[in-house]
């Protein structure tokens, strides 16, 4: 699975003008399940991501999770995370899973995160959302498990 995170002051994803998920303070994650990818990976990406330390501490450092400051979640699925650009202008997504195997992963991952102990909102798979978000920091970290 590939993901890219921000650490964000807050984050809404919308479909025809109505808010689907939105969170305050905490991490957007972008994601895509790849060929090949399991429910296996899909958990332990969420528990990474649960304990990934980007977030300040008391003095400033990067040093918390996102459960440490009870932060949330938004996961918006995003195939084309899994673009190729190797060849000509027009970008390849044939390494992203099949739709309904990309649908069942996402799902997974966003359950496994909330079990992570890690509140979470999301978009709706295979949707046209418009996605916004204030990046704190900026802070974005790409990830592939």
């Amino acid at each position: 699975m590939r993901t890219v995170v921000q650490r964000v002051s807050e984050a809404r994803v919308s479909v025809e003008g109505a808010v689907l998920g939105e969170i305050g303070p905490g991490m957007m994650v972008l994601v895509c399940a790849m060929q090949g990818d399991s429910e296996a990976e899909a958990e332990k990406l969420a528990g990474k991501l649960a304990r990934l330390r980007i977030f300040r501490d008391d003095e400033g450092r990067m040093n918390r999770s996102v459960v440490d400051v009870g932060g949330a979640a938004l996961v918006v699925s995003q195939f084309t995370l899994a673009a190729d650009t190797s060849r000509g202008n027009r970008p390849g997504f044939s390494a992203a899973a099949e739709p309904g195997e990309g649908r069942r992963l996402y799902e997974h991952f966003a359950a496994a995160l909330q079990r992570e102990g890690v509140p979470v909102a999301t978009g709706r798979f295979g949707a046209d959302m418009q996605v916004s978000l204030v990046n704190d920091g900026p802070v974005t970290i790409w990830m592939e498990t």
